[in-house]
């Protein structure tokens, strides 16, 4: 048997990793700009998550949601501390994708209605109602598209006003940072103009922060940038550094009913210790700041090369804008000087996304090496 073929891979294999740098097979050593999409937000191989972890694996690793887990109770009170969001309650799954699509299901079970409304360029996940969420036709089978599913223009208030209007939206589904799309953002106009409306048609706002969730824009939560509450919101991705898992937090309005929603995997015992040795780092290591103030010094140091047409995102979830397509710079970045980053739908667009405790002087690193690929 072979692998189904569906990545283009760089020839580069990691075999270890610490802190911010990777180290494949022949010894070489990368320094990780990109996180493997934004997942890897407390460093590779961070010592208390390494213990966190072994220590879980000693008694149990895995049973179901059909018993007690005192550490999904530990999870949620935790959770809620750091983030701010105390009157939501939480359900555990796997991944962003299937965040998204609990959320979605959540909201037409509330007020019984199925049209969903997202944003041209978004990118919500690869399942069912997830996948038609996202704008991009490429990825959606036709399975997908029965979903009634309407795409607007970003920061179009009067568009939204108008399809909402019309009575059958269940849902309005947004990412706080557009993170595969290229590091686009709603206004703070638009993102409470929104909130708004839903609150007054009965329809569901989900914030998507699967990618800017847990801390990676310098407050916990993206949307907390823009003065907002949503219904529900969805995270994943930063939340294990690493282990699988995502979660759905529910605001207390909308009330639970056994079997509404279920998982296997979801919770389960090693992915709760996973999460909770996050949020202790994150606690521990001040890592919101940090990410506040690395993201600014980060667009500081791209305002003084001229290449840069414009810096995007906030904390550390951003993004370098050229007038060229990035992919070549990319793999010059990958093979001669071994940084990882990454590139979005818009192909101009090199997007950063390292650990939560990266270091300035890393910083520099990365800008030095970029200037130089920059001068060839």
């Amino acid at each position: 048997m072979e692998l189904f073929d569906v990545y283009p891979l760089y020839e580069v294999t990691p075999v270890s990793a610490k802190g911010s740098v990777v180290t494949d097979n022949k010894g070489e050593e990368y320094l990780d700009f990109y996180g493997g999409h934004a997942v890897i937000s407390i460093g590779h191989s961070h010592p208390h998550y390494i213990k966190r972890l072994k220590e879980q694996l000693d008694k149990i690793g895995f049973y179901s949601n059909a018993v007690q887990n005192p550490l999904q109770v530990q999870l949620a009170h935790k959770l809620g501390k750091l983030s701010g969001c105390r009157d939501y309650n939480l359900f555990m799954c796997n991944s962003g994708a299937e965040a998204n699509e609990n959320a979605l299901k959540m909201a037409s079970f509330q007020n019984g209605k199925e049209r969903i409304l997202a944003f041209k360029n978004s990118f919500h996940g690869r399942t069912s109602a997830a996948v038609a969420t996202t704008d991009d036709e490429k990825i959606q089978a036709p399975i997908n598209k029965q979903q009634k599913v309407t795409f607007l223009p970003l920061n179009d208030i009067r568009a939204l006003q108008e399809e909402i209007a019309k009575g059958d939206v269940c849902a309005v589904i947004l990412e706080a940072i557009q993170g595969v799309g290229g590091l686009d953002e709603p206004t703070t106009e638009f993102y409470q103009g929104m909130a708004k409306l839903c609150k007054e048609n009965q329809v569901i706002l989900i914030a998507d922060e699967v990618q800017s969730g847990f801390g990676r824009t310098g407050l916990f939560f993206g949307f907390q940038h823009h003065g907002i509450h949503p219904d529900i919101i969805t995270i994943a991705k930063g939340m294990g550094n690493g282990f699988p898992i995502g979660g759905v937090l529910i605001h207390n309005s909308i009330k639970a009913t056994y079997g509404l929603l279920g998982t296997t995997f979801g919770g389960n015992h090693l992915a709760c210790a996973a999460a909770l040795a996050v949020l202790e780092v994150i606690e521990k290591e001040n890592l919101l700041h940090n990410a506040a103030e690395l993201g600014m010094y980060f667009k500081k140091k791209a305002a003084a090369i001229s290449q840069v047409k414009r810096v995007k995102g906030r904390g550390l979830m951003v993004g370098l804008e050229f007038d060229f397509e990035v992919s070549e710079i990319r793999k010059r970045l990958i093979y001669r000087q071994h940084i990882f980053t990454g590139g979005a739908k818009d192909k101009h667009v090199l997007r950063i996304l390292p650990a939560l405790n990266i270091t300035k002087g890393q910083l520099d690193l990365f800008f030095e090496k970029l200037k130089q690929e920059l001068s060839t």
